[in-house]
């Protein structure tokens, strides 16, 4: 492993995690060294090239105007943690991609808003949650996803229930899928920051979904 960049990938505490595994896979093939960091596994303190922000729980509403009495899952330690990282990494410039809940608590952290619910939104899509790329996006021509992904229309997956609705201070909407429903953010200031609401470790077979670990890799210092 040596001289492979180092990835923080952050996540949910279990055991039995595959997105953290699949993640793993994707960026060793991209040629990086993968770190866990999550509530129970603390960081090594040696240094990271880039960070993931992994998918999982809601983020707690209190952290963008929601309905704090809302029936959701949230994990507010885990809302901590995450936040922290996603602030160290704007602040030292670091290389990030969010993936579905991770795009969410960037968003958030930049100041955007959620939807809290998308399920009344659906009506040209179903909300059925599935790792099959069974959906299509439509990318912004010109935008970095575009250009990193090689085409403005993917299939991909969906397992989330919520999605950004206002974007942060300084983030774009890059993507959308049928219903109109924000897929992708990015920096709209050259940061090397992208968001995807779908999950990319689960479709890294597809050269268009790998292609986000090799453009992380490709944005780091070393």
């Amino acid at each position: 492993m040596a001289g492979r960049p180092r990835v923080g990938v952050t996540g949910n505490d279990r055991r039995w995690a595959p997105g953290w595994w699949c993640a793993r896979f994707a960026l060793f093939l991209a040629g990086a060294s993968a770190e866990r960091i999550s509530v129970r596994h603390p960081p090594s303190g040696k240094p990271l090239d880039a960070l993931v922000i992994g998918g999982g729980n809601d983020i707690g509403p209190e952290h963008y105007g929601g309905e704090i009495d809302a029936r959701v899952k949230t994990d507010q330690e885990r809302d901590r943690l995450e936040m922290d990282w996603i602030r160290r990494a704007l602040d030292e410039g670091m290389p990030l991609l969010g993936i579905c809940r991770g795009a969410q608590l960037i968003n958030v952290v930049l100041g955007g808003t959620l939807h809290q619910d998308i399920r009344p939104l659906r009506r040209q899509t179903y909300n059925r949650p599935g790792l099959l790329p069974t959906k299509q996006a439509r990318l912004t021509p010109g935008s970095l996803l575009a250009r990193v992904c090689g085409k403005t229309a993917i299939r991909i997956n969906s397992l989330h229930h919520q999605a950004v609705k206002q974007s942060g201070q300084g983030l774009s909407v890059v993507a959308r899928d049928l219903d109109d429903i924000v897929q992708a953010i990015e920096s709209d200031s050259g940061q090397p920051i992208i968001g995807v609401q779908w999950h990319p470790e689960y479709l890294a077979y597809m050269p268009a979904q790998f292609a986000l670990f090799r453009w992380l890799l490709q944005r780091t210092k070393t």
